[in-house]
C-alpha cells in the first residue's frame, strides 16, 4: 500500500510543480507585458493631462473675454438707457413749454407726468450705478434704448416744429396788422399832405421874394424833383420791360457787382443812372446852357431867381411852346439826347421820331416826353434856386465803399444794418449813390445811398 501511494504522490507533486512553474512563468511574462503597457499608458496619461490643461486654460481665457465683453455691453446698454431717459425728459419738457402758450391744461398735465416719470427713471439709473447693478442690462437693452432715444429726439423736433409754426403764424398776423396800420398811416399822410399843400406849407409860395429865400424852399423843390425822377423811372422801367429788356441785366450794367437786398430794389439803380445824367454839371454855370455872358454877384443870384419864378408855376409843355429857344428848352434838349440813347429809343418806340423832333427844336406831345419834361423842369428849378443863394448851394456824391454816416447820408436799404447772423452791423458800406446830397449854407441835405 505504501509502495503504491508514493509514486502517485511524487507524480502529483511534479505536476503541481510544473503547473506552479508555468503559472509563475505566465505571471512573469504578464507582469513584464503589463509593465510595458503601464509605462506606455503613463506617457499617454501625461500627454492627455498637458492637453487637458491647455484646453482648460484656453477655455478660461475665452470665458474671461466673454465676461469682459458682456460687462462692456452692459455698460454701453446702461449709458444708452441714460441718454434715452435724458432725451425723454427733454422731449417732455419741450411739450410742457409748448402747452403753456397757448394755454393747454391737458397738455401741461400730461407733459408734467411724463417729466416726473422720466426723472424717476433717472433716479433708478443712479441707484443702479451706485449699487453696481449695471450687469442687469443686456445687449438687447442697448438696441431698445437707442431706439427710444431716437424716438424722443424726433418728438422734440416735432414739438419745436409746431412751436415754430405757431410763431410763424403769429408773425404773419403781426405783419398783416402792421400792414393795415401802415395803410392807415399812409392815407392819413396823404390827407395831411393835401391839407398842407392847399395851405402852401409844403410848396414854395408864388409871392416868394428873393430876400426871403431859405434852405426849406430848396428842400421842398428837391423833394418835388426826387418825386418826378421816380415817376419817370417807373415809366421808363415799364417801357423797357414791355420791349423785352432784361431789367436785372440792365441794373447790373449800371451798378456792377452789387447784390440787391430785395428784387424791387433794382429800381434804385435806374434812379441812380437818371440822377447822375440829369445832375451832371449842376454846380457849373454852363449847366444853364446860357449863350449870353452871365453877370456876377447879386445880379447873378437875381437872374437865376427870376428864372426860377418864371418857370415855377407853368407847365413844361406850355413853357416849351411859349419859349422854344429858352435856356430851359436847350437844357431839355441837351439832357434828353444824353439820357435816352438812340438804340434805347429805337428799342422802346420802334423809331427815332422823338429824338429827331427834339434835335430840330420841337417837342413831342407824348406821355414819355411829358414825364421827362416834368422831371427836367424840377431839376432846372433846383439848379436855378441853387444859384440864388449866397454862397450858392452845392451838390455832393458819396463814393463807393464809403462808411455810412447819419449826417451826410440817408439809407435806402435798411437791411444792411443787420449782418447775416441777424446782429446789428456797425459799419455798412455804400454801394452807390441814388440821389445826391446838397449843402445850402450851413444846412446839409443828406444824399440817398444804397448800402451793401
Amino acid at each position: 500500500m505504501d509502495s503504491v501511494d508514493h509514486p502517485v504522490v511524487t507524480a502529483s507533486k511534479s505536476k503541481l510543480a510544473r503547473t506552479f512553474a508555468k503559472v509563475m512563468h505566465i505571471r512573469a511574462v504578464a507582469s513584464s507585458v503589463h509593465g510595458n503597457q503601464r509605462s506606455k499608458s503613463h506617457e499617454k496619461v501625461k500627454n492627455d493631462v498637458i492637453k487637458s490643461d491647455f484646453l482648460k486654460n484656453m477655455q478660461f481665457n475665452i470665458c474671461d473675454e466673454e465676461e469682459k465683453m458682456m460687462e462692456k455691453l452692459a455698460v454701453e446698454a446702461f449709458i444708452a438707457k441714460l441718454f434715452a431717459s435724458i432725451s425723454a425728459v427733454k422731449a417732455a419738457y419741450a411739450e410742457l413749454q409748448y402747452s403753456q402758450s397757448p394755454y393747454d391744461p391737458d397738455g401741461i398735465r400730461a407733459a408734467d407726468q411724463m417729466v416726473v416719470s422720466e426723472l424717476k427713471s433717472l433716479s433708478e439709473l443712479k441707484q443702479c450705478y451706485l449699487k453696481k447693478q449695471i450687469e442687469d442690462y443686456s445687449p438687447e437693452n442697448l438696441v431698445l434704448a437707442e431706439i427710444q432715444e431716437q424716438k424722443c429726439i424726433i418728438k422734440t423736433y416735432e414739438v419745436m416744429g409746431k412751436k415754430l409754426d405757431s410763431q410763424v403764424r403769429l408773425k404773419d398776423s403781426e405783419i398783416t396788422f402792421l400792414k393795415e396800420k401802415l395803410e392807415e398811416a399812409n392815407k392819413e399822410n396823404k390827407i395831411l399832405e393835401k391839407r398842407l399843400n392847399s395851405s402852401g406849407q409844403l410848396s414854395v409860395p408864388d409871392n416868394l421874394h428873393f430876400s426871403g429865400l431859405s434852405p426849406c424852399h430848396f428842400i421842398t423843390i428837391l423833394r418835388q424833383a426826387t418825386k418826378s425822377i421816380r415817376s419817370f423811372v417807373r415809366l421808363l422801367s415799364r417801357e423797357m420791360e414791355s420791349s423785352g429788356w432784361d431789367l436785372d441785366l440792365a441794373a447790373s450794367a449800371i451798378v456792377p457787382r452789387v447784390a440787391f437786398w430785395q428784387v424791387n430794389h433794382k429800381c434804385y439803380a435806374f434812379e441812380s443812372f437818371v440822377c447822375r445824367e440829369m445832375f451832371e454839371g449842376f454846380n457849373v454855370l454852363n449847366f444853364s446852357v446860357s449863350r449870353e455872358p452871365l453877370p456876377e454877384g447879386k445880379k447873378l443870384q437875381r437872374l437865376f431867381f427870376d428864372r426860377f419864378k418864371e418857370l415855377k408855376s407853368v407847365k413844361p409843355a406850355d413853357y416849351l411852346a411859349w419859349k422854344p429857344k429858352s435856356t430851359f428848352a436847350r437844357f431839355c434838349c441837351k439832357k434828353y439826347l444824353r439820357l435816352i440813347h438812340p438804340r434805347m429809343e429805337q428799342s422802346l418806340f420802334g423809331n427815332l421820331d422823338q429824338r429827331s423832333m427834339v434835335k430840330s427844336g420841337e417837342y413831342p406831345e407824348t406821355p414819355f416826353f411829358s414825364s421827362f419834361a416834368e422831371m427836367a423842369k424840377r431839376i432846372w428849378l433846383l439848379h436855378c434856386l441853387a444859384f440864388s443863394f449866397d454862397p450858392e448851394a452845392s451838390i455832393f456824391q458819396v463814393s463807393r465803399g464809403s462808411r455810412f454816416s447819419d449826417v451826410y447820408m440817408e439809407s435806402m436799404s435798411d437791411e444792411a444794418f443787420l449782418s447775416s447772423e441777424g446782429t446789428p452791423e456797425t459799419q455798412p458800406r455804400v454801394a452807390f449813390t441814388v440821389v445826391p446830397g446838397f449843402r445850402v449854407g450851413k444846412t446839409v441835405i443828406q444824399a440817398q445811398v444804397y448800402l451793401r
